[in-house]
């Protein structure tokens, strides 16, 4: 039986590849076996598993390869070649092929730490699309979205790459920028984000006690750790009197199937259902929870960066423990992935689908997310598109750019009298109150240097948990159970 892998594909030095469950496998079939370089490219690519047709096809491919191609031809990279379309092939984002370069960063990352922008991807029909990024990261931090498509990175576009192709130049030390196009749903022209690699710390955990004794726990990922924390902060909160709970699970991307089946069982009553396995013959395997219920009410909040481990406690709190979903719906990610690094001696591996998750009732979400049982939208700013400095924008200027800045400014809570993009007086001397705030030259046009203070200051008011209108409501709905249960 092949150990479990983590999910969370944080590929070190670069953005992730994509999210992910793990599960253990048994049995694999004959013909994956280790492939030996020594044996040239024919010899890697026509073994047992394909038909004399098939290992025709390739055999003729590979011999003319390497007969006429007017350059010398490196074996292993036809291999790698050959491996990644068979898994693009699939039709599937989340099987890949990771060579063995990926593959080492992807083993490195679940020591718990990495470097790169901090952002999880997966790719949709050829192209490179954000899942979540990562809490406290350099890519949260310049406002990178779910479902962002990134177009280009320094100026390289990424449509028509390879999974790994398109990570690789987003690859980079620590301090290097990668300078990222981006697409966002609703916007008609591409944004330009300027982002500097750091190192990207793995808490995934973070916890507080209300004033009126709601504990809340964001849940940033399921990495290998995550249960142990959970539970220590858990049990913490309750240990300080907590009467109700509110877990986090925004912009979560997922993570280790075994992890989030011990979370689930910490809280939902023993012999209940946290999750259904279907396999490729319909025969499903149901995970029950090994532990307790708990006697305070709970509520998760959700939006449409929380995909697969996520959902996966999402829909077990609320179908077996009666939890109440606040927010958006999510991601909708019903597959379950495991890593295999054990079939080639050269360090790559593969990762592959092996089979549907399902909720509690049997529910599979893959495609359509779970629906909140209270619907909150996050306010407009949340969405707002960064502001092109190509041009200053001035008094009788109407264009995207000063309706995204009229946005932020009224996000920040100054008076601006439309948000229709045209630059009236209002905007004006909204913009002059901003620089005085932000002690700038008060000219009342938009310049660089004003348009980076104000996305810098949007991006602190939504860090500043008294404006989380999400999670604000899931703490009132909670707070309203425990009175009712007085």
């Amino acid at each position: 039986m092949m150990r479990k892998r983590t999910v969370a594909l944080l590929v070190v030095a670069m953005m992730v590849l994509s999210s992910v469950l793990t599960l253990a496998v048994v049995n694999l079939p004959s013909f994956v076996q280790r492939a030996s370089m020594g044996q040239g490219v024919l010899g890697a690519l026509s073994g047992g598993g394909l038909n004399d047709q098939e290992k025709s096809k390739l055999s003729t491919v590979a011999s003319l390869i390497e007969s006429n191609y007017y350059q010398n031809v490196d074996e292993s990279k036809l291999v790698d070649g050959a491996i990644n379309g068979m898994m693009e092939a699939l039709g599937d984002p989340y099987s890949s092929y990771m060579d063995t370069d990926t593959a080492s960063q992807f083993s490195e990352s679940i020591a718990g730490s990495f470097t790169g922008i901090g952002a999880e991807v997966s790719q949709d029909n050829g192209n490179v699309v954000i899942v979540a990024p990562i809490k406290g990261s350099p890519a949260e931090k310049a406002g990178l979205r779910a479902k962002d498509i990134i177009v280009s990175v320094n100026g390289e576009k990424l449509s028509g790459s390879d999974l790994n192709a398109a990570v690789a130049k987003i690859r980079g030390e620590k301090g290097s920028v990668a300078q990222l196009e981006v697409q966002r749903a609703g916007s008609k022209e591409t944004m330009t984000f300027k982002i500097t690699r750091d190192d990207i710390a793995m808490e995934t955990v973070y916890a507080r006690m209300t004033g009126d004794k709601i504990g809340v726990i964001e849940i940033t990922q399921f990495s290998l750790n995550t249960a142990e924390r959970f539970k220590q902060e858990l049990t913490k909160l309750q240990s300080q009197g907590m009467k109700g709970l509110v877990i986090d699970v925004r912009n979560n991307p997922g993570g280790v199937l075994s992890v989030v089946e011990d979370m689930a069982s910490q809280l939902i009553a023993k012999g209940k259902p946290i999750v259904q396995i279907e396999d490729r013959k319909g025969q499903r395997q149901v995970a029950n929870s090994s532990g307790q219920s708990v006697d305070y009410p709970i509520a998760v909040v959700t939006n449409g960066g929380s995909a697969s481990a996520s959902e996966i406690l999402a829909g077990a709190l609320k179908q077996s423990a009666g939890a109440t979903l606040y927010g958006e719906t999510t991601y909708g990610k019903g597959t379950v992935q495991t890593s295999m690094d054990n079939l080639f001696n050269d360090g790559s591996l593969i990762k592959i689908t092996i089979a549907k998750w399902l909720t509690p009732n049997g529910d599979w979400i893959h495609k359509k997310g779970i629906k909140p049982d209270v619907a909150v939208a996050p306010p407009d700013y949340y969405t707002v598109t960064p502001i092109n400095t190509d041009t200053v924008l001035a008094y009788d200027m109407n264009n995207d750019n000063v309706k995204n800045a009229q946005i932020m400014l009224a996000g920040l809570g100054y008076k601006v009298d439309r948000k229709d993009g045209y630059f009236d007086r209002s905007t004006e001397t909204e913009v002059r109150a901003f620089q005085a705030e932000q002690k700038l030259e008060q000219t009342g046009k938009i310049d660089a240097k004003t348009a980076a203070a104000l996305e810098a200051a949007l991006i602190k008011h939504i860090q500043d948990p008294q404006y989380d209108v999400q999670l604000n409501k899931a703490i009132a709905g909670v707070e309203k159970q425990v009175s009712a249960a007085k």
